[in-house]
């Protein structure tokens, strides 16, 4: 993913006419209960309207390299896929859609099942379930109000849904590209000297040598049909630890971001929730899916995953700087230095697996996945 500030479509007077309607609690009869106030939330990509017991999501007209939301017609396809995919892992939780109408000089929300109807669709919206905000796992973690048995139920979900997806059909050479294509982004961006980050180029240079010298072992996951189309982007604040739990916000507008192995996945949610002072619920969700998975991968694999994806985070962190006007612009820089430390953490326990002698290597792999692992590094000339 490139960073979120590469172009964007300026917001127009339209727009801002649209937002302030769905501002006022009048916007949301109908289809909400008794809405004194409607709290909104802008993101890069959505503007998030919470309104009683509702929550609405409507599309920005943006273009960046890795979306195009522009144009009406793909935000009404891209809002009909978050439906699709949420119903995964969040049943009963999405709704369905909003058309939001010109008529008579204003707007106006129409349910879907409701049209046609008089006026002229200039945008749509996701309706959803509020959830119960004090159950957020990012919430819970913040206020240590997490239970153990809430982490074993929420792996329970995971493995559940995991082992219903097939393969997503990556190919062991693309799949190992894809991290060597990422990494040359965030070493773009990480070496920039406005930043100031700390031993960057040791992390990177550090990264580059695990990419390489563990290909084989990316490649045999591919091989082995575990990359599946999953979630997207599993951090705490999409997790609902309710009864049962759900999980939200699959990321929906490009599929080859959902394309991940479970074992990174889970690790990406693991790292999050360390972050922010969790430590202990990576090793339970790995230790409890890879269980019901059937599917233990070696340290060095997880390992790996946890290095890569906190360089990613930093990278994303400190693209906020470059945007026009960034928000909490203090925020950044030292949060991509945090990222950047765990990083480095994470490829010292690969060296000191390696050096103990209990690296697993592609020779303990499953001889099919092993002979097609090693078949595509001798293709593009890994060692």
């Amino acid at each position: 993913m490139t960073h979120p500030n590469a172009s964007s479509t300026a917001t127009t007077a339209a727009d801002a006419a649209r937002v302030r309607f769905l501002q006022t609690p009048a916007a949301h009869l109908g289809h909400a209960s008794t809405v004194q106030v409607v709290e909104t939330i802008e993101t890069h990509m959505s503007w998030v309207f919470l309104a009683g017991d509702r929550v609405l999501k409507m599309k920005k007209a943006v273009k960046y390299p890795f979306l195009n939301f522009s144009t009406l017609a793909a935000r009404e396809h891209d809002c009909r896929e978050e439906l699709r995919l949420n119903a995964r892992l969040a049943p009963g939780i999405y709704l369905g859609l909003l058309a939001l109408q010109q008529r008579d000089g204003g707007y106006v929300l129409v349910p879907e099942a409701r049209l046609p109807a008089p006026g002229v669709t200039v945008d749509w919206l996701v309706l959803m379930r509020r959830l119960p905000a004090q159950r957020l796992l990012d919430r819970l973690i913040a206020t240590g109000g997490v239970a153990r048995e809430d982490i074993a139920a929420l792996a329970g979900l995971l493995a559940d849904f995991y082992r219903r997806l097939p393969p997503a059909g990556v190919s062991p050479a693309d799949y190992v590209a894809r991290f060597q294509r990422e990494q040359a982004v965030n070493r773009e961006l990480l070496l920039r000297p406005g930043f100031g980050l700390r031993d960057a180029g040791t992390a990177l240079d550090g990264l580059d040598a695990a990419l390489q010298r563990h290909a084989p072992l990316l490649m045999a996951r591919a091989a082995g049909g575990h990359v599946v189309d999953g979630h997207g982007d599993l951090r705490p604040e999409h997790v609902c630890l309710q009864q049962p739990p759900v999980v939200i916000d699959a990321l929906e507008f490009n599929a080859a971001l959902r394309q991940v192995d479970p074992c990174d996945e889970l690790g990406f949610l693991g790292l999050e929730c360390e972050m922010a002072g969790a430590p202990w619920i990576g090793p339970q969700l790995l230790a409890s899916c890879a269980e019901a998975l059937g599917d233990a991968p070696p340290a060095a694999l997880s390992q790996l995953y946890t290095a890569y994806r906190a360089q990613l985070r930093a990278r994303l962190a400190v693209a906020h700087l470059l945007d026009p006007q960034p928000r909490t612009p203090h925020k950044w820089a030292p949060l991509a230095q945090r990222y950047l430390e765990r990083s480095l953490a994470a490829l010292r326990e690969m060296a000191a697996t390696a050096a103990s002698g209990q690296e697993e290597r592609a020779a303990a792999m499953p001889p099919q996945e092993r002979d097609a692992a090693l078949s595509a590094a001798k293709r593009c000339g890994c060692p």
